[in-house]
């Protein structure tokens, strides 16, 4: 059995409004508009929809079209058991709010960014998490990759053409078959040609992400991954006895459920192959029931979080705490340079480690609850 979340129901259970309550009278404004590099320009004209995300149902609620200096507003009848998001579309490509402050303070001053496009803005890979289960009863094990895509510019990239690309990656060798969970990019835009990954939906800048599962037949016994220099990587092992080799060290161990995952981490500074040698399959195992699950609590930015991001365009940049991303990125460092060596590091030093670690891992658990 494989349990499945719309991102916009992840959005509702993440912010805690099921089950529903007493509606009441909200309001919600702000203004359209659209990123020109550091700066901002309104946007007139543009249709602005207002969704309800219920635990029953969900759908448009509302319309309007932006005005001359691009402002909208709405007031509408808010059950605070539901999520209201907005939306506007602009040159063919949706963009989604976070989600509206329903409080006692109107939620008036929010800004929809959209963005011009461009066929040649450069998609980066930004991070990559991959979690290897131990097999199911056939010896085939599901294994679930998470992508982090970056656009690192001021437009949304598009394909040149209805067969163009606007993103190309790979897959490891000695996997079969793809297929693709709540994402940025639509499935039908994720294609599976050999061992690459052929994106050719359009991306927003920011990060973005691809949640894909593929499988292991049980007659592999080693998966090959080539590596971007530069991208953030996590390679999660459940099973004994599986060896990991390439740019990347091995970070720490955590049990989740009653299950031992060994995670290693590494940013390689050049292009190379991560090795997962695996151990022969046993006759029969427990089936994967919840990657994604198992990948939120060990704490290597779960699709739940994702998804809340997603529906989120970039924001206009200001100041602020540091993000997940980051906040993941030092405590990999931290692990990396201190993990598995507690008999060579001085214990005033080992102790510092053990408390900045905690202190980071409570911050992303902060970070998390809010998001």
């Amino acid at each position: 059995m494989r349990v499945r979340w719309t991102a916009l129901s992840l959005i509702a259970l993440i912010a805690g409004r099921w089950p529903g309550q007493a509606a009441g009278q909200a309001r919600a404004g702000g203004m359209v508009v659209r990123a020109e590099g550091a700066d901002s320009a309104p946007v007139p004209g543009v249709r602005v929809v207002l969704h309800r995300v219920g635990q029953m149902e969900q759908g448009p609620v509302d319309s309007t079209a932006a005005d001359a200096r691009g402002r909208f507003r709405f007031r509408f009848s808010a059950d605070s058991g539901a999520v209201y998001l907005l939306s506007a579309r602009y040159r063919e490509i949706e963009y989604f709010s976070t989600p509206v402050h329903l409080g006692a303070r109107p939620d008036t001053a929010i800004r929809l960014v959209v963005y011009d496009t461009s066929t040649d803005i450069p998609v980066t890979l930004g991070a990559r998490h991959l979690v290897v289960p131990r097999p199911d009863e056939t010896g085939t094990r599901e294994i679930l990759d998470l992508v982090i895509l970056r656009n690192p510019g001021d437009r949304t990239r598009v394909a040149a053409d209805s067969l163009g690309t606007t993103w190309v990656g790979t897959l490891p060798q000695g996997s079969e078959g793809l297929e693709v969970g709540e994402s940025d990019v639509s499935p039908d835009a994720v294609v599976r040609r050999g061992d690459s990954l052929l994106v050719s939906g359009p991306i927003a800048p920011g990060e973005k992400q691809l949640v894909l599962q593929y499988h292991m037949p049980a007659r592999s016994r080693e998966l090959r991954l080539p590596i971007q220099p530069g991208a953030r990587t996590n390679v999660l092992v459940e099973e004994a006895g599986t060896r990991v080799t390439g740019p990347v060290a091995m970070a720490d161990s955590q049990e989740i459920q009653g299950r031992s995952f060994r995670r290693w981490s590494g940013e390689p500074a050049a292009a190379g192959t991560i090795t997962i040698t695996l151990p022969q399959p046993p006759g029969a195992g427990q089936r994967w029931l919840a990657p994604l699950v198992g990948l939120l609590a060990l704490g290597l930015g779960a699709a739940t979080w994702w998804a809340l991001r997603r529906r989120a365009p970039a924001p206009v940049p200001a100041g602020g705490s540091p993000d997940a991303s980051s906040l993941l990125d030092t405590l990999a460092e931290l692990d990396a340079r201190y993990a598995g060596r507690e008999a060579d590091t001085p214990p005033d030093e080992w102790s510092a480690y053990q408390e900045r670690r905690a202190r980071l891992k409570t911050e992303l658990a902060a970070v998390l609850a809010g998001r």
